[in-house]
């Protein structure tokens, strides 16, 4: 008899009694659940648990449920994740669409129609790995190059293209990378690029963001004194913009 593995649902939710009837009926119904009270939890349970969906709040205690969100999908573009938030405007779902989420569903909710959003996405996902690894031949080889003023990125490999030469780059390097040209042409502050690079919970100060934009200077500026890609924004953050190649 074949064994048919179950699909992993994670929770993020920071309220007890919601998350606890979420996984409830989502066991009832044949997955296995796994619960993430916070942000920071939730990323290492992704990271470590791979579940096939994720079910995310917005409203969560650190690291907040877009920031979340945005750090999966500089990894992962593919991975169903849907929202559940008490933040149903319009404006809070263009932002979470913006930022890759699948479906969005605003609290208080249908909990039939919640199970049968969660049984859509799971059915018409790829075949998931966990990690970014998918098992379909959709993705282009160039998906993973980026090219600016001379310089050339392959995320896949790790390495970079310069003026300079060849560039090995840490993984750490290309997620912050990924996030700038994600982002390109508007400014990011310093805390999301914590947030979202080191799970930094809100208010942590750090020089760490200045000393990798420092290298990336280095690595793609002619002249790293007179930055023209990786711009300095006064009580702001970071700029990364370029004309198009």
């Amino acid at each position: 008899m074949t064994h048919i593995k179950k699909k992993r649902v994670l929770v993020v939710e920071d309220e007890d009694h919601i998350a606890e009837g979420l996984k409830l009926n989502l066991e009832l119904k044949g997955y296995t659940v796994r619960i993430a009270p916070d942000g920071i939890a939730a990323l290492q349970d992704w990271k470590k648990w791979q579940p096939d969906l994720i079910v995310l709040d917005i409203m969560l205690p650190g690291i907040d449920g877009l920031s979340v969100l945005r750090n999966i999908r500089l990894e992962d573009k593919r991975l169903p994740i849907l929202i559940l938030s008490a933040k149903g405007d319009s404006e809070d779902k263009v932002e979470g669409f913006s930022h890759g989420v699948d479906d969005y569903l605003a609290k208080p909710f249908n909990l039939d129609e919640f199970l049968l959003r969660v049984e859509r996405l799971l059915f018409r996902a790829p075949r998931y790995d966990g990690a970014g690894a998918q098992n379909d031949a959709a993705r282009s080889p160039q998906d993973s190059i980026y090219i600016f003023g001379g310089n050339r990125i392959d995320f896949d490999t790790l390495t970079a293209q310069s003026h300079f030469g060849e560039i090995q780059l840490t993984e750490q390097e290309a997620k912050l990378l990924k996030l700038f040209i994600a982002n390109r042409g508007k400014p990011i502050s310093r805390r999301i690029l914590l947030e979202i690079g080191w799970g930094y919970a809100r208010g942590t100060e750090s020089r760490t963001i200045d000393n990798f934009i420092v290298r990336f200077r280095k690595y793609f500026e002619k002249d790293p004194k007179t930055p023209v890609y990786f711009k300095s924004l006064r009580s702001v953050g970071y700029i990364f913009d370029h004309e198009k190649d």
